[in-house]
């Protein structure tokens, strides 16, 4: 007695999503970068985390460095907050900031860039000059003056600051004020940086 052949299910390709696999990869190194820290965070970790292999991550990201910079939140937004009036752009630039970093609750990968400048302080500088490029460029389209460049990077130096007393240390007046109080500040302090105006 013959038998009709039995049907086989067609085997072909998974279909990937490049976009879906890119997003999940940079979360995957939020996450791993801001609980392990940029030396500790492995490629091959965060691969895992992300679902996908080792050379999807090296394909999309050549270096742990280039997907450091990618991952950190805020370097890639940067250029969403400089549409609208200059005369606005400090209160964008503070709301973001603190939004951003209240709401990872201290687990967040700038935060493991600063702690990472005492155990590897060569990387720490090649990551923090990228990330400063990258910032310039954007703030370039609506900081002007010959004196732009030295008042970008004095924003910078002053988040970082604010970052390191209120995120890192975690003491003292800074730590303690509410999130809407030091938005007023670093509005009013970043509007002198940038606009060489104070209120």
């Amino acid at each position: 007695m013959s038998t009709a052949p039995r049907s086989t299910p067609r085997t072909g390709k998974r279909r990937r999503d490049p976009e879906a696999s890119k997003a999940a990869i940079l979360q995957a190194a939020r996450s791993a970068f801001a609980e392990r820290g940029y030396a500790r965070a492995t490629i091959r970790e965060i691969a895992q985390r992300a679902g996908v292999t080792h050379g999807l991550v090296m394909r999309h990201f050549p270096s742990k460095e280039q997907l450091f910079i990618a991952a950190m939140p805020g370097s890639s937004n940067l250029d969403d907050l400089m549409p609208g009036t200059p005369d606005a752009l400090p209160e964008r630039i503070a709301q973001a900031y603190v939004d951003r970093m209240e709401s990872t609750d201290g687990n967040d990968p700038f935060i493991a860039l600063i702690r990472s400048v005492a155990s590897d302080e060569q990387t720490a500088t090649r990551l923090y000059i990228a990330m400063q490029q990258r910032s310039i460029e954007s703030y370039r389209t609506v900081v002007t003056g010959p004196d732009a460049d030295e008042r970008i990077d004095i924003l910078g130096a002053h988040l970082i600051g604010v970052t390191f007393s209120r995120y890192v240390i975690g003491v003292g007046p800074l730590a303690d004020m509410s999130s809407e109080h030091l938005v007023r500040h670093l509005t009013r302090t970043l509007r002198g940086i940038l606009l060489g105006v104070s209120t």
